[in-house]
């Protein structure tokens, strides 16, 4: 309680000074940066050719790590059809009720250690990073025990029980990859935060060159089957654990942001968590209405039609969205690197530089699949009634990738700038007040099918990318860049 009441009455005066450290960052950035501006443009095109050597490496990383869990799938595809259901459905619980909660969450360090990393706080991103991980391993707990009962919870849906029974299995073997998942995330925006994206795509390379002959041996050769894939998956990530760890522990690019542990690291877990729920709201909110759509297609008259075209969709998008993920992870970065070195302009600069590479790489992937919309379905089916049903919703599937990499690229954004709270927000509203209602209508009342869910999918995207994009231009980065530095004073004076 004494501690407490110290820290308000020191609140002010940590205000104060934040505001003088601004001004000190910013008169000291723009003499750096003043002969160096010329016209706005060339900053711009400066900046593009920044964030291009970030988000490039940045696409692969998200990609390599991804098909860790499809080289799994595939490998339990060619055994039978009811491991496949099983894990399907395993994957899908997975992700759902853990591994989107930790990636969420993680995104809490897009601010805390981006804007650390810019005031050159740089001992801070050790703590952030330690602080991040006994925080979300303490998550890990409850969701394990969850993952005890995936048969009985799968059962209750209305779920097949034979499949049930291989989606527990699977999912209890996952158990060991929730926490080194943790740890991932963790050292993953450690990594980012400082735009060392290279460490990570070497080590995520080889992951995967280990997992593929790893999964084959466990699932065929060993006769593991679902048991042996889930294993797998585990395996690999702990290796890629075990290599980013030995990175940050001896290389000489992570001197400066490596800290010893100390009581630092729980008296920062409030402000992890001051973050990390909004930052997990934000992702959570839109995974689960994609997978509330799906469930939903179930209910439609010719449902295994209507399922089979809505994956089809979500492949394919999916598959997208890793690039402008990428530009968003880049974004939050860039943003909140130049916030804590109080220099908003450059902040600005760099937003709308990724805005430009982001747009012109959605609108040309866009027209690509509309050109190719009548021959796309034939990637995935040789019956001519889902390639038609696919063709059919080509225009929408173009309009999805176009929204969804806008806001993917904008909540980077609002990570960087410390925004959670409003990404949280405007999720909620624009995917359970807009969207999924207005699929429920189009679907059942209007009697539009997989169409209708897809065009309220769509519709959701696009109120959120539409509120995202408005809070960005609204937004006081001058401000922002004062509250960083008054948040980072406010730690120091707290521990």
């Amino acid at each position: 309680m004494q501690h407490r009441s110290a820290a308000d009455s020191l609140r002010p005066y940590l205000k104060t000074l934040a505001v003088s450290a601004f001004q000190k960052l910013a008169r000291r950035n723009n003499k750096k940066k003043g002969r160096k501006m010329g016209g706005k443009w060339s900053v711009v095109v400066k900046e593009v050719k920044t964030v291009s050597y970030v988000a490039a490496p940045m696409v692969a990383v998200t990609v390599l790590q991804y098909l860790l869990q499809v080289v799994s799938v595939m490998m339990v595809g060619h055994l039978d059809q009811l491991s496949l259901s099983g894990v399907s459905i395993a994957t899908s619980f997975a992700t759902v009720t853990g591994f989107s909660l930790l990636f969420g969450m993680a995104g809490a360090l897009e601010t805390l250690c981006g804007q650390a990393y810019g005031a050159e706080k740089y001992e801070k991103l050790g703590i952030y990073t330690y602080t991040a991980i006994i925080s979300l391993f303490l998550v890990c707990i409850p969701i394990s025990l969850l993952w005890l009962f995936t048969d009985k919870l799968l059962i209750l849906i209305g779920q097949d029980h034979s499949i049930s029974l291989i989606a527990r299995k699977y999912s209890v073997c996952l158990i060991p990859d929730l926490f080194s998942y943790a740890i991932l995330q963790s050292l993953t925006r450690y990594f980012q935060t400082q735009s060392m994206i290279l460490p990570m795509l070497f080590t995520s390379c080889a992951t995967l060159c280990l997992h593929i002959p790893i999964s084959w041996a466990l699932v065929f050769k060993l006769n593991l089957g679902s048991v042996g894939a889930a294993l797998a998956i585990s395996l690999s990530f702990w290796f890629n654990v075990f290599l980013l760890g030995l990175y940050m522990k001896y290389s000489s690019a992570c001197e400066k942001t490596r800290a010893l542990f100390s009581k630092d690291v729980f008296l920062s877990m409030r402000e992890f968590f001051r973050f990390a729920i909004p930052s997990a709201g934000m992702v959570c909110l839109e995974w689960w209405s994609c997978e509330a759509l799906i469930l939903l297609s179930g209910l439609l008259p010719n449902p295994k039609t209507e399922i089979s075209v809505l994956s089809i969709c979500f492949t394919i998008t999916y598959l997208h969205y890793y690039v402008p993920y990428a530009f968003g992870a880049t974004a939050s970065t860039r943003v909140s690197n130049e916030l804590g070195a109080g220099n908003p302009q450059a902040a600005k600069v760099a937003v709308k530089a990724i805005m430009v590479l982001a747009i012109a790489e959605m609108v040309t992937v866009s027209m690509i699949l509309y050109f190719c919309r009548n021959v796309l379905g034939y990637a995935f089916s040789k019956e001519k009634e889902i390639v038609d049903h696919v063709a059919d919703m080509g225009p929408w599937i173009c309009l999805s990738i176009i929204m969804d990499g806008l806001q993917a690229v904008l909540s980077g954004v609002a990570r960087g700038s410390g925004l959670q709270n409003i990404g949280a927000y405007v999720n909620l509203g624009a995917y359970y007040l807009v969207g999924t209602p207005i699929g429920v209508v189009l679907a059942f009342v209007l009697h539009l099918g997989g169409k209708g869910l897809w065009i309220g999918l769509v519709t959701g995207s696009t109120v959120q990318a539409t509120l995202l994009a408005l809070t960005t231009s609204f937004n006081n980065w001058q401000k922002q860049a004062i509250k960083a530095r008054e948040r980072i004073l406010e730690v120091e004076g707290d521990t």
